[in-house]
């Protein structure tokens, strides 16, 4: 047996539908934007990754004085001046690294892919071949960008978190729109 999680749908999302609605078309706004301008996005994307590593890295420097004495000292220092070094990186030089990200991006999604897909035939379990379908799909998107790299780094991410961005979008009008229904 499966257990579920259950919301309950409360009278104030029912008559605040509307700003579900708005959400979700920004959303997709925002994902059309970055579809059409996927090589800002994936430039502004490792602005984003870079300063939320530095944020990680101030954390992280905290975090090894606070450990004291504990041998987990150098190891969390260790980590800052990681996060730092990959932060400053991609806020100086974003090109290439989504050149790189895009490079491991493509071996994910080939690797990922390929064991879905193996992993399904071979345990066959409920609804097995959706989970194929997924694994020949990831793939294929794998072999698609491992093929056009380095070119894909300057597009590829942003084209990914446009698609993203247009589906999460329409995953909320129609919630506002089931709503709305009530």
């Amino acid at each position: 047996m499966i257990d579920v999680l259950v919301i309950r749908v409360t009278p104030e999302m029912i008559q605040h539908w509307g700003w579900f609605l708005a959400f979700g078309i920004v959303l997709l706004a925002f994902g059309i934007a970055a579809i059409v301008r996927s090589v800002t996005t994936t430039v502004a994307s490792m602005a984003v990754f870079g300063w939320l590593l530095i944020f990680a890295s101030v954390f992280q420097f905290v975090g090894a004085f606070m450990v004291g004495k504990w041998g987990g000292f150098f190891l969390h220092l260790l980590i800052a001046i990681l996060f730092a070094l990959a932060g400053i990186i991609m806020l100086t030089r974003p090109v290439m690294s989504a050149e790189a990200l895009t490079l491991v991006m493509g071996m994910f999604f080939l690797v990922g892919g390929l064991y879905e897909f193996i992993a399904s035939l071979w345990s066959h379990l409920p609804g097995y071949g959706w989970h194929v379908l997924s694994g020949v799909i990831a793939s294929i998107l794998g072999i698609l960008v491992l093929a056009g790299w380095p070119a894909t780094g300057f597009w590829v991410i942003g084209l990914f978190i446009g698609i993203a961005l247009l589906f999460y979008g329409w995953a909320w009008i129609m919630l506002a729109v089931q709503l709305h229904k009530m």
